[in-house]
């Protein structure tokens, strides 16, 4: 089989918080939990996490089921297992090649659970608990005696209290950012969408009340605008309102002359690869989605555009995770959030719970409330900080009644990386490129020098005027700047 060929000599060591995890579920069981949450961010290596409390309770004679949220995960665990040295291992999931119900692990999707009978086991591993199952919560009412583990970056859903009993959090998304298991980045968002009037339903933003509202043509523009200018021409992700607005983007983006990609929950596994295939290639730029692309992939991105208002801190972090994995080439991430969900529910670092939430259905959260982070962005250098002095450049803040804005621009509200001033070299290289495409247009260095202004905040003294054929990044910028040109025409002003 394919998955033998695979298989290293050697297991994988437990990093520390992994091991810590470890221990803090050993002593919740002992104080006489039988069900318990993990609460494992981004990049935490929950499967190999997994791996070694399978192994643990195969060791004591025991059988383990492991339900993942997706038929396309099931294969990847199986491989993650048989790493670790599971070999005793069946699949649940129709006519699968590993379908074997003598197998001491089973391994298949919640939907088989809710289609087959569940075999007997004393272990029953619940990836990405958060999603609410109706077998999962049959499985737990029926069988008391068995010890359930659920796994979850972001284990926050309304009354997970009623059915589990502990969570334990050995690390945070700003821990592992800390240790280098994660990206740091640096996140800008717009003065927060007009809301005002889009009701809520199930908890969130009406889907096609907000889809009005981010559709409107000045924030589209600033979608490729911001990108063109900030992105660097990074491998990026889009977050949409729903299909057809994650489409209108996609197609913006097209017109623009970005490499663009749509994927959606119909779009077929084949087609998915080769567009992921393509992307990591770089012949794909931006790839377009509204939640398929939240839970379960592992891309190398380095940029995020948020473009879909939510007031769930679940949605909001999932979709941020997917540009923290630390991947070669993308070790820092850039957020461009123009649905102003980093101000209203705080950066990925800020949000943090301790406790699962207790509520009774139909009634209002009980969740203790996480202490409110107020970040604001720093007068000189941008980065969001809550004190009195920026940790960034230094900058002491002055009382003011609120932050101004400038429509359709992007403010950096976060920056967990600090911010490295570009050198005299990269400087050069802007510059050279600024006076190959100035002699193109014949614009005398006019063009040349508005270019590096607005870049930079100053005039090219002291560098060469030696010349260097644009790269992608540059000519990206240099339309962004077009097109906010254009727009301010539009506006009755002075491009």
């Amino acid at each position: 089989m394919m998955f033998d060929l695979l298989i290293p000599s050697q297991p994988k060591e437990l990093r520390a918080h992994q091991a810590k995890v470890i221990d803090m579920l050993r002593q919740s069981l002992a104080r006489g939990n039988k069900r318990v949450v993990i609460q494992g961010p981004t990049g935490f290596g929950k499967t190999l996490v997994a791996a070694k409390i399978v192994e643990g309770a195969l060791a004591k004679g025991n059988a383990v089921i492991f339900a993942a949220p997706m038929i396309s995960l099931i294969d990847q665990t199986v491989l993650a297992f048989e790493q670790e040295g599971i070999r005793d291992i069946g699949v649940m999931q129709a006519n699968h090649p590993r379908t074997n119900p003598l197998a001491r692990v089973q391994v298949g999707s919640v939907q088989t659970l809710a289609r087959r009978v569940v075999p007997s086991a004393a272990v029953i591993i619940i990836d990405e608990c958060h999603i609410r199952s109706r077998v999962v919560e049959k499985l737990i009412e029926e069988r008391e005696d068995v010890v359930f583990i659920g796994l979850s970056a972001t284990p926050w859903a309304k009354g997970m209290g009623q059915r589990w009993q502990d969570l334990v959090v050995p690390c945070t998304i700003g821990d592992l950012i800390s240790q280098g298991y994660l990206s740091r980045f640096t996140a800008y968002a717009p003065s927060v969408p007009d809301l005002t009037g889009v009701r809520v339903k199930a908890g969130d933003f009406d889907e096609h009340a907000v889809e009005a509202v981010m559709s409107g043509k000045a924030l589209m523009a600033s979608v490729i605008e911001t990108w063109l200018e900030k992105g660097e021409n990074r491998p990026t992700l889009l977050f949409g309102v729903n299909r057809a607005h994650a489409k209108v983007l996609a197609e913006a983006f097209s017109l623009a002359g970005v490499p663009v990609a749509y994927v959606d929950a119909f779009t077929d596994q084949g087609e998915r690869a080769l567009i992921e295939r393509r992307f990591r290639e770089g012949h794909i730029k931006v790839v377009a989605s509204v939640r398929t692309l939240t839970t379960g992939v592992d891309w190398s991105v380095s940029c995020l555009i948020d473009a879909a208002p939510t007031k769930s801190e679940m949605l909001h972090v999932q979709k941020i995770g997917r540009g923290l994995r630390v991947n070669p080439g993308t070790e820092d991430l850039i957020i461009l959030d123009h649905a102003g969900n980093a101000l209203r529910l705080g950066l990925v670092t800020d949000i943090h719970h301790t406790e699962l939430d207790g509520t009774t259905p139909g009634k209002r959260s009980r969740q203790s409330p996480r202490a409110k982070v107020e970040p604001k962005p720093c007068s000189r250098c941008e980065a969001l900080h809550s004190g009195l002095t920026c940790p960034y450049c230094g900058m002491r803040k002055t009382l003011s009644t609120g932050v101004s804005t400038v429509a359709g621009n992007l403010t950096a509200i976060g920056m967990v990386k600090t911010a490295k001033p570009l050198s005299k070299l990269e400087k050069q290289r802007f510059w050279s490129m600024a006076l190959s495409l100035d002699d193109a247009r014949g614009k005398n260095g006019k063009l040349a020098k508005s270019l590096f202004k607005a870049k930079f905040g100053a005039w090219p003294d002291g560098l060469r005027d030696t010349r260097e054929a644009p790269g992608q990044a540059f000519l990206n910028y240099e339309k962004s700047r077009r097109i906010a040109c254009a727009k301010r025409r539009t506006r009755g002003g002075r491009g």
